[in-house]
């Protein structure tokens, strides 16, 4: 199972058995009933544990969102890290960041339909700074990616805040029709143009060689 792979790669070994249970169970019912409707008694009757191992592991239900969150966010980082050590040229990396997004999200679908709806509470609670200081770190190292001249010179000056948009907000948009089932073709089928988009958004008109 793709989503239990992710939580053994964020809470490994053993001893973590239970607090992947939980996280397994709580995304089911997130993505279920809602983020504002499952409760920690949903979760419990779900997971068959008792609210005290809940409350031991995660403290609340908006501990259990941050973990689930997180889990998803370092995932994502991982892949995408993966895809920019084999991207030489800059259009090779911007292929390298939409495409890890495109894959990342077609692998993990509830992962990925739970990370969309949970984005704003993150955003506004208690987690806010760490979210913003993982965006931070996510865009320097994309910046510090191009920033070799034989790269840089091929990209726009683009503001730090505008920058995710123009890279995967098309591929973005796609992948939450996607999810919602408004579509039905894999994102995946259109790489290539999600891609070429992005692309043709930060590049300077100058032909890079491929």
């Amino acid at each position: 199972m793709a989503t239990a792979d992710v939580l053994e790669r964020n809470y490994p070994g053993r001893r973590a058995q239970l607090k992947r249970d939980i996280l397994l169970g709580a995304l089911a019912c997130f993505n279920q009933h809602g983020l504002d409707l499952t409760t920690i008694e949903i979760i419990r009757e779900h997971c068959d544990t008792s609210v005290g191992n809940i409350y031991h592991h995660f403290g609340s239900k908006d501990g259990l969102v941050a973990a689930l969150f997180f889990s998803a966010l370092e995932d994502q980082a991982r892949l995408l890290a993966t895809y920019l050590e084999k991207a030489d040229t800059a259009q090779q990396g911007v292929a390298a960041i939409v495409g890890s997004y495109i894959d990342w999200v077609t692998d993990q679908p509830e992962l990925a339909r739970f990370q969309y709806q949970a984005r704003a509470a993150i955003a506004k609670g208690p987690q806010a700074d760490e979210l913003a200081a993982k965006n931070r770190s996510r865009n320097k190292h994309i910046f510090s990616w191009w920033s070799a001249p034989a790269r840089h010179a091929f990209i726009k000056h683009i503001p730090v805040d505008l920058l995710p948009s123009l890279l995967i907000g098309q591929a973005e948009n796609y992948c939450r029709a996607w999810l919602s089932g408004r579509i039905v073709t894999s994102p995946k089928k259109y790489r290539a143009y999600l891609t070429q988009a992005a692309w043709l958004s930060l590049a300077i008109a100058v032909p890079e060689p491929k």
